[in-house]
């Protein structure tokens, strides 16, 4: 995996939520998005790694997680994120919404439309979604 299939994941897993967001599978929508964002986290880190330097170990450790949160931290992103907060507030109001997702979502069955048609805006929307937001840095 390589930045460039970060970044395609991301927006193929937001296509795929928002076909099946149209056709009533929330459950499916809510986690498909959830991983978008951690693909457009991981596209961010994946920029800082440069060849033909070798990361560092626990760098790479810290990668391996589904905790947006800790992304942010290892793509070094969480001090712009707070400073854009400033001047886009729904930028923080969409933040804590994506981080109420998590890895467990593939064992939900119960997710509403509504709380799928959130995560997809906390997401997508224009510059203050998470991920709109992310391809700034990736």
């Amino acid at each position: 995996m390589n930045r460039n299939d970060f970044q395609q994941l991301a927006d193929i897993r937001v296509k795929e939520a928002k076909v099946l967001l149209d056709n009533q599978c929330f459950d499916g929508a809510y986690y498909l998005l959830g991983y978008a964002v951690e693909c457009a986290l991981k596209s961010c880190i994946s920029k800082q790694f440069k060849e033909p330097d070798f990361p560092d170990l626990q760098t790479v450790r810290d990668c391996y997680t589904h905790s947006f949160p800790k992304l942010l931290r290892v793509a070094a992103l969480e001090q712009n994120m707070q400073n854009d907060w400033r001047t886009l507030p729904k930028l923080q109001s969409n933040w804590i919404t994506v981080t109420e997702w998590s890895e467990q979502a593939r064992y939900q069955h119960n997710i509403t439309q509504v709380t799928a048609q959130e995560l997809y805006d906390a997401v997508t929307e224009n510059q203050t979604g998470v991920l709109s937001w992310l391809k700034n840095f990736m």
